[in-house]
């Protein structure tokens, strides 16, 4: 997708996802055969609804019917949440996932597996799980070293809400 349809795009579409108390993370246009597809990825500090995608669906449809952003040709409208193991590229998503294991590839180049603790403005504090028995330990990352960073989905993780009871 052409930057400048994307800006397009992010301009008209911005304003209906924070109506609903959304963050826009990703606009993405791609070719399915003859079709596109159009690709709208929300969030928000709570998680996103099935219902919040589908309400946001609708006002999104009705507001590229009545632009011209898509042109003329077909396409097919997808509105969801980034997925469990969403890669991390901005300050709210590593604040999002704290508690959550995280798999971060270094700048220096290498990777590590540890649980996101705590953010701040410069980096990172995590717990780095222990290896054949041994106690975990902590490390402070700054956000400068980190390359690439995704959570990693925990089968046997507990939830918050569980902890909490």
């Amino acid at each position: 997708m052409s930057t400048t349809q994307s800006e397009r795009l992010r301009g008209l579409l911005e304003p209906l996802v924070s109506a609903e108390q959304l963050d826009l993370e990703e606009i993405e246009v791609t070719r399915a055969g003859r079709r596109r597809v159009l690709r709208i990825i929300v969030d928000s500090e709570e998680g996103v609804e099935l219902d919040a995608c589908a309400e946001l669906s609708r006002a999104i449809s009705q507001k590229l019917d009545e632009t011209d952003a898509m042109g003329e040709d077909e396409y097919v409208l997808e509105v969801s949440s980034p997925g469990a193991d969403r890669p991390l590229t901005e300050h709210r998503h590593y604040v999002r996932a704290t508690g959550r294991l995280a798999r971060f590839r270094l700048h220096e180049g290498g990777e590590l597996v540890a649980r996101i603790l705590v953010v701040d403005d410069e980096g990172i504090d995590l717990e780095v799980p222990g290896v054949k028995g041994r106690k975990p330990t902590s490390r402070r990352i700054a956000f400068d070293e980190i390359a690439r960073a995704r959570v990693e989905i925990e089968f046997s993780r507990k939830d918050k809400k569980e902890e909490e009871a």
